[in-house]
């Protein structure tokens, strides 16, 4: 499998006009802060929007983005599978604010949200502390719950996949208020 296009920041400010930028976090993790003009497709409604992207890609770059350039690079793996061209932004939007670059944010997204990654390193850490104090206090078999999270861990840095995260995007405060996918896939329709 190749390696898809990656953009470094210089090359995406100055290319930002004429790219359609797809952010695939969650629709919380958009609304704390994602790249001017920015369409919110999270990566688990990827295979959804196939159809609608294939044609916005036939009109203008794609550039996928999320929060360290991990999730979007899968992303842009997907769509290649299925034929569609889309490049990478190397660094997410972290690397893009860290060098100085402007983050919007909708009306009304006043509070901060965790991104994924640190959703899942404090998830996975409290179950494997509660799967080690429970195998000492009441039975040694709850140790088999911090096992399969560290084997869990394990599988997905070898993947580069992230079933827990899959599970926590589920989650009410990591799902879109208001239109979600449908809006933004007619939004797109329309560049």
């Amino acid at each position: 499998m190749t390696t898809p296009l990656a953009l470094d920041i210089t090359q995406a400010h100055a290319r930002l006009p004429e790219l359609t930028v797809i952010d695939v976090r969650t629709p919380a993790e958009y609304a704390s802060g994602h790249l001017p003009g920015a369409l919110n497709v999270p990566l688990d409604d990827l295979r959804r929007a196939l159809p609608t992207l294939e044609r916005a890609a036939s009109r203008r770059t794609l550039l996928m983005v999320c929060a360290s350039g991990a999730r979007s690079q899968n992303a842009c793996r997907a769509l290649a599978e299925h034929g569609i061209a889309a490049a990478n932004l190397a660094g997410g939007t972290g690397a893009w604010a860290a060098r100085g670059h402007d983050l919007h944010r909708p009306e009304g997204a006043a509070r901060a949200v965790w991104g994924m990654e640190r959703q899942v390193r404090l998830t996975a850490g409290v179950i494997v502390l509660l799967g080690l104090a429970l195998g000492v206090t009441v039975h040694p078999a709850f140790q088999l719950l911090s096992a399969a999270i560290a084997g869990g861990l394990a599988y997905s840095a070898l993947s580069d996949t992230c079933g827990m995260a899959v599970v926590l995007g589920r989650l009410p405060f990591n799902r879109p208020r208001g239109a979600g996918l449908d809006a933004t896939l007619a939004a797109l329709r329309e560049r």
